[in-house]
């Protein structure tokens, strides 16, 4: 895989995001800073808070931002979880629309957010889904509300313009989610595209990322097969 891709592995709790990226990583033998494994547990116990301080928007920042510190040392190849994270998890917790707005436009105008969102734009995103039998209380994950945690990173992903793919209870193996993301990885960077116009042309990995929209079928946000978009 190309020194170039970054992949974020988001989603709710007890999804699997841990677990996935752990063996990813395993298979490209990252190393030290090139996997970044979840950063929000060690922030809340600097902070000294627990799971009923969620929706404290200052920790969210805190969590945001030491992502963001990790995305700006430039070598990570792999991350367990994101920056978008804390939006969604900031929106989850607002006590109506008007706040989840306030709260989400807080942490999004946040000059090191805007800095990243490029990078985001042109790195992969693996959302995965709850599976039902996975869902494990362990006294710090959230737990409950998977439904409506999945419901605000589709739309976040969305808002910002970052196309993902979703890995969920149709895909339950390990060793079969761990070949998909390579296989999208290496998609991504080695194969010509054709488009519907009839022309055909190699392009690079960031420029097409630009390129790929949802078919009919299913969709790319929900595991499906994805088409050439020409503007």
């Amino acid at each position: 895989m190309d020194h170039r891709t970054e992949i974020y592995v988001v989603g709710p709790s007890s999804t699997g995001k841990t677990t996935l990226c752990n063996a990813l990583a395993k298979r490209l033998g990252l190393t030290g800073q090139q996997f970044v494994t979840e950063v929000a547990r060690d922030v809340i116990k600097a902070l000294g808070l627990g799971r009923k301080d969620i929706g404290l928007l200052e920790m969210q920042k805190a969590i945001m931002l030491a992502h963001l510190e990790h995305d700006r040392e430039g070598t990570t190849r792999l991350c367990d979880r994101s920056a978008i994270d804390p939006i969604v998890y900031a929106i989850f917790t607002a006590t109506s629309p008007v706040d989840a707005q306030t709260r989400k436009q807080a942490l999004i105008s946040l000059p090191e957010f805007q800095a990243a969102l490029p990078r985001y734009r042109n790195s992969m995103f693996i959302l995965l889904t709850p599976v039902k039998e996975w869902l494990v209380d362990d006294g710090f994950r959230h737990v409950g509300d998977e439904m409506d945690i999945l419901a605000i990173f589709r739309d976040i992903l969305t808002d910002l313009g970052i196309q993902h793919r979703e890995i969920g209870s149709e895909m339950r193996s390990l060793s079969e989610r761990t070949e998909y993301v390579l296989s999208l990885a290496t998609d991504i960077q080695s194969q010509d595209i054709d488009f519907p116009d009839g022309t055909h042309r190699n392009l690079d990995r960031r420029t097409k990322l630009k390129f790929f929209r949802s078919d009919s079928v299913g969709g790319c946000a929900s595991g499906g097969m994805c088409r050439p978009l020409v503007s």
